[in-house]
Formats: C-alpha cells, sequence, structure tokens
C-alpha cells in the first residue's frame, strides 16, 4: 500500500475564491475506485501512469492529525475528497476519513463533503451538525448508467436515501449535479429528492474525458473551449438548468469566467459562495 503524502494542500482561483474556503485534505489520492468516466483528476493522472483504480494511495492518519493541529483553527473550513473520494470503498475497510473526521470535531474545524458514495450515511455517529456539510454527486439517476460510468460508487438509489437521511438528521447536506450530463439524469427522479439544496457543476470534456464517454452521451454542444477544455456555450447550459425544479436553494459551479457572472448575479443562492455553505 502506497502512502499518499500530498493530502493537504491550499488551492487558488476558481476553486479557492469563490468560497469560504481554500482548503483541500485528500485521505487518499492517486487513484480512486469510482474510476469515473468524467473524472478530471482521472484525466489529468491516467496518462503520466499515476492512476490506480485498484490500490489507492492511503494518506497516513498520524501525519494528517499534525497538520491539521499545525495549520488549522477553529472555524476554518476544509473540503474532504477535492480530487479523490474521501468515502470511496476503501473507506470501509481503513477509516482514514473517519479519524480525519474526528480530529477536524476536535479542533472545532468545519468540513465539506464531496462524495459519490452511500457510505456517508454510515458516518453519521460522528458528523458534527454544527461543523459538518454534505454534498453527494448524482450524475444519474439510472443504476444501468451509473454502473457503466462510475463503475465503482455507489448506486443512485443509495446516494439519494443518504442524502435524505441526512437531511432529515440536521445535516448541511445538498444534492450536487455533478457533472449535469442531461440524458443520464430524470429530473422527475431529481427533483423528487427530499433535500432544499442543489448544486449543479457542468460537464468539461477533454480529449481523455471526450473518449471515455464516447458513445454515452452527446458531446456535440461542448464547443466552448477554456482552460484546456470544451465547455457548454452559456446559452446551453441556461437552458439546462432552467429544466431543473423541486429545490428552493440552487446554486452553479462554474469554471468559465465569462459565464460566472451569470450565476453569481442571477441564480446562486449564496452569490458569495457557490458552494452555499450554512454557516
Amino acid at each position: 500500500m502506497n502512502e499518499f503524502k500530498s493530502f493537504f494542500k491550499e488551492v487558488g482561483g476558481n476553486e479557492g475564491g469563490r468560497r469560504h474556503y481554500a482548503t483541500r485534505l485528500d485521505t487518499y489520492g492517486c487513484g480512486c475506485e469510482h474510476n469515473c468516466a468524467y473524472c478530471y483528476a482521472r484525466s489529468l493522472l491516467d496518462f503520466r501512469g499515476l492512476w490506480n483504480p485498484q490500490e489507492p494511495a492511503v494518506a497516513d492518519i498520524g501525519k494528517i492529525r499534525e497538520t491539521i493541529a499545525k495549520q488549522l483553527r477553529a472555524g476554518d473550513t476544509v473540503r474532504l475528497g477535492g480530487m479523490t473520494d474521501c468515502f470511496q470503498p476503501i473507506e470501509k475497510r481503513l477509516g482514514v476519513t473517519r479519524e480525519t473526521i474526528k480530529a477536524l470535531n476536535a479542533r472545532g474545524v468545519h468540513y465539506l463533503i464531496v462524495t459519490k458514495s452511500a457510505l456517508v450515511e454510515e458516518a453519521l455517529d460522528i458528523l458534527d451538525p454544527n461543523l459538518c456539510h454534505v454534498q453527494v454527486s448524482i450524475t444519474s439517476t439510472d443504476s444501468a448508467i451509473s454502473k457503466r460510468i462510475e463503475p465503482g460508487a455507489s448506486l443512485p438509489s443509495a446516494r439519494i436515501h443518504a442524502v435524505e437521511r441526512l437531511t432529515r438528521e440536521g445535516i448541511d447536506c445538498s444534492v450536487r449535479l455533478s457533472p449535469f450530463i442531461p440524458e443520464f439524469v430524470d429530473l422527475d427522479i431529481l427533483a423528487s429528492i427530499k433535500c432544499d439544496k442543489i448544486l449543479i457543476e457542468f460537464l468539461r470534456v477533454n480529449t481523455f474525458i471526450e473518449r471515455w464517454l464516447d458513445g454515452e452521451a452527446d458531446l456535440s454542444l461542448y464547443t466552448y473551449q477554456h482552460a484546456g477544455y470544451k465547455h457548454l456555450p452559456l446559452w446551453a447550459k441556461r437552458d439546462l438548468l432552467e429544466r431543473i425544479h423541486g429545490f428552493s436553494e440552487v446554486s452553479v459551479c462554474e469554471d468559465v469566467p465569462s459565464h460566472w457572472g451569470w450565476w453569481h448575479t442571477c441564480v446562486n443562492a449564496n452569490p458569495d459562495d457557490c458552494c452555499n455553505l450554512r454557516k
């Protein structure tokens, strides 16, 4: 088992500047058992031989505790699961994320968990509702599609169950429609989820993602070039967003600066924080 040493990172740009946090902590790295076809981290690492979905590298919990004690203060916010999923299947065996959450609780640090795993529901006994924020990613409402494009992730029905239970238990929880690929989602099923908050992140496409999604999604409209990726034009994104219903708080996470202004001004529930954390 390889050690994941780059588990703590301060981020800037779009990721750090539009939220109430700029710190990312990945308990696992250099591979993710979910191995999603649309994963930008996979596309960045796979061709360099640094992506191993069968055996992800694991962060040392002792070093994580030391880093939390030295570099984080009460009231700070850290994101768990920025490059890889912190509740991927290996977590059930090793529990590094669980121990990290305990250390963050003791320090009084807020933590945003981003996951496409129903395993987060099993951590309810340690999730502090005063510190914890969860976004459960749902890319498809169809189990057959999900098994093809995100083979190691929990089934959509299990993730929906987790969202609804976390919400009932008083956790600040959002559905994360990420990435939003319209042919994968039944919008009526999405709207029926008992959760007030949704965050939408549109697909960005590079050569690798285009190949991995070949035959699964229509990528012909991804014509807007920015930062090495192809994106939908703003009019297409706005058209898709108008189809979303059933949520009282809507936010859009956006990489394209020229598109960000529209969501910031006209859509996002909290213009100062596209993740819309309740703090």
